[in-house]
């Protein structure tokens, strides 16, 4: 496989982006094109960037195991949101970036062969992608993502407080709001068949694990399918080592 690290200039986000992608070597395209491959969407949490999964997990195994192309691109602490100061994060994940894909190296959007996954911060983002553009995606996953956002009005005193207030505005009034993975689910749950392949994952012991239990729960209640999994561990990229593995095959692999 290759790794291709790329600085590219971005309409939406107004910034050059780092973008890491990995692709099969020549020999291998010669056999199956770029455009006849799963690309997987892999997006990063609130303290990393592009170069995170790259990092710390072996996703370059995966990749050559499941013959799979892997994004991932940067969004900086956004939440992959469009902003108030004209950086349309969102638009670039999934509208630019995969048009700037097929520009350059013929990768086609083909809802067909496109995942989308992410951790914390990039569960968030993954699952947004996927409740509001299903027609994009046929899988999507959040590991140990940020799947509720009560948790961000309910500790004041926290030292990202006023960050989130300039990202969502009011958090007071987040819930309800467009930026609310519940309202999402409601929207998707009206036409649950055009839904894309949902899973959700979180480790036991972490802080966050309860807002996954809560959208879980809102999937069941809602009638939205999701494959939801639990396991020992922590807010640690060792979980989400094990996570992308299980999501991949569960996304790839018809005997799994």
């Amino acid at each position: 496989m290759a790794f291709v690290h790329i600085e590219h200039s971005s309409e939406m986000v107004k910034v050059n982006l780092p973008l890491n992608m990995i692709l099969p070597d020549p020999a291998e395209i010669k056999v199956t094109p770029l455009q006849d491959r799963k690309v997987l969407y892999l997006l990063h949490g609130l303290s990393d960037d592009a170069s995170a999964w790259q990092r710390y997990t072996a996703i370059e195994v995966y990749a050559r195991r499941f013959g799979i192309v892997v994004v991932m691109p940067t969004a900086g602490r956004s939440f992959y949101l469009d902003q108030p100061n004209g950086q349309r994060y969102f638009t670039y994940l999934v509208e630019e970036l995969p048009g700037y894909l097929e520009a350059v190296f013929g990768i086609q959007p083909r809802r067909e062969n496109t995942l989308i996954a992410g951790l914390s911060m990039g569960g968030y983002g993954a699952m947004k992608a996927a409740l509001l553009r299903p027609e994009r995606y046929f899988a999507a996953a959040s590991f140990s993502g940020v799947l509720s956002l009560a948790i961000l009005d309910a500790q004041p005193d926290h030292p990202n407080h006023r960050e989130f207030e300039t990202l969502f505005g009011d958090l007071a009034k987040l819930t309800g709001s467009e930026h609310d993975p519940f309202v999402w689910l409601k929207r998707a749950a009206q036409q649950p068949e055009i839904l894309p392949r949902l899973y959700a994952s979180c480790g036991l012991q972490d802080d966050i694990y309860p807002l996954t239990v809560l959208f879980r729960d809102a999937c069941r209640k809602l009638g939205v399918p999701l494959e939801y999994v639990e396991a020992d561990g922590r807010h640690e990229w060792s979980l989400w080592d094990q996570q992308i593995q299980q999501f991949l095959a569960f996304a790839l692999d018809p005997l799994a």
